[in-house]
């Protein structure tokens, strides 16, 4: 039986901020800028959290299925480096929220940003052996960043969430079995050492990524044969913590595998790479859920007249890594538009500078472990009105006894 991605959700925050207006508030370099490839970025408000994400996400997706489908699902992983309790997984609130069926395997995975991809080997491992064709796997990534801000990291630090149904009809993406290549070892190059905080070794962080691209691809030679990287693949989707990032990386191992030169790197980049980051450069870094927003943007633009192989590469800090691949034909582009990725992305509200500084002022308080929290607009009360009264997304409303209490806007 073929599995993979059946359908998407997506939620991406409802503001945005324009990255080239930040520069100049934090007086960073054009030009440094620039070479991130990003336009906008998504910001959440106190009343979000990692949980109101993920919901926001696939609640769509969910509603739109038969009955009979709904309680076909019998896996619900949620994919998360912004976890909110040390136990009790995100996976648990998120599932009493999708009002989903009872008979489920649910837990929470964490593995920084390949956290995603670890969810969704974990989950089609557990339908291939479940011997039931009609099974599924929903599969949810979802995190929200901690600002670093007057930092060349702020730009890059955004937040979404993505769901994806996994079954046995992969209208996204049919998955290759066996096609994967795993590399990972020790190293501190990003963390989040507390709840209020990323941190880490920036320029080891992009040196760790380029070795992890290298090796894996060089272990999916090892488990396929001896393909070819410039030719295998129709299309390219990797972990995108900023576009310039993922160029860069591609551009070493064309140079180290190939010894291409300037021009052949940039022509392979903008034919099968760049249509990756149509969606990665309106919301920065989404971490564990990034590698399927990059899946997206490459589909969206992709010619899908006959199966297309796309090439995968996710890649969690600290590390680990895998590239792998899968097919995509036609029936991707009517799935993704049920997602409607570029309709989301257009509603959401653009913030000036000082409504942006006054969102990440009430957003510093975390709310990690809290007993009790009241959670109202307060100073944002204009905020609220604009962005989110009416609009039936789901937010949180408050914390009692450790209980956390949500609402649709």
């Amino acid at each position: 039986m073929n599995w993979g991605i059946e359908r998407i959700g997506f939620y991406g925050g409802r503001a945005f901020i324009d990255i080239a207006e930040l520069a100049v508030l934090r007086h960073l370099d054009p030009v440094r800028m620039a070479n991130l490839l990003i336009r906008r970025k998504t910001v959440h408000f106190p009343w979000e959290d990692p949980v109101s994400f993920a919901v926001n996400a696939a609640r769509p997706l969910v509603r739109a299925l038969p009955e009979a489908q709904r309680g076909a699902i019998t896996h619900l992983i949620v994919a998360s480096e912004s976890g909110i309790d040390f136990g009790k997984s995100l996976a648990t609130w998120v599932h009493g929220l999708l009002d989903l069926p009872r008979a489920m395997r649910l837990f929470e995975i964490k593995q920084a940003c390949y956290g995603g991809t670890a969810a969704l080997q974990t989950a089609l491992g557990l339908l291939a052996r479940q011997a039931r064709p009609e099974a599924k796997a929903l599969v949810i990534c979802t995190d929200i960043a901690r600002p670093i801000p007057h930092s060349y990291a702020e730009p890059t630090q955004g937040g979404a969430a993505i769901a994806l149904l996994l079954g046995g009809e992969p209208d996204i993406l049919e998955l290759e079995p066996g096609a994967s290549g795993l590399h990972g070892y020790h190293v501190m190059d990003a963390l989040r050492p507390d709840p209020d905080q990323e941190t880490g070794d920036a320029d080891l962080s992009v040196l760790t990524y380029i070795d992890c691209l290298q090796q894996a691809f060089a272990a999916y030679r090892e488990a396929v044969g001896p393909v070819d990287f410039r030719s295998h693949f129709d299309y390219l989707a990797f972990h995108t913590p900023f576009g310039g990032m993922v160029k860069g990386a591609h551009r070493s191992l064309l140079r180290r595998w190939y010894q291409a030169n300037g021009a052949e790197t940039e022509a392979d980049f903008h034919r099968r790479l760049a249509p990756s980051l149509a969606y990665c450069r309106e919301v920065g870094n989404i971490y564990s859920g990034t590698v399927f927003l990059a899946l997206a943007g490459a589909l969206a633009s992709a010619d899908l007249d006959r199966r297309r192989r796309i090439g995968l590469f996710s890649y969690g800090s600290g590390c680990s890594a895998e590239f792998y691949s899968g097919w995509a034909d036609h029936r991707a582009e009517t799935a993704l538009a049920l997602a409607d990725l570029p309709g989301q992305l257009a509603a959401r509200h653009k913030l000036g500078m000082v409504d942006y500084e006054r969102v990440l002022t009430a957003n510093r308080r975390s709310r990690f472990g809290e007993r009790e929290a009241r959670i109202d607009p307060g100073d944002l009360a204009d905020l609220y009105e604009t962005v989110f009264a009416g609009r039936g997304v789901c937010v949180l409303r408050g914390i009692h006894q450790y209980e956390r209490e949500y609402r649709d806007a």
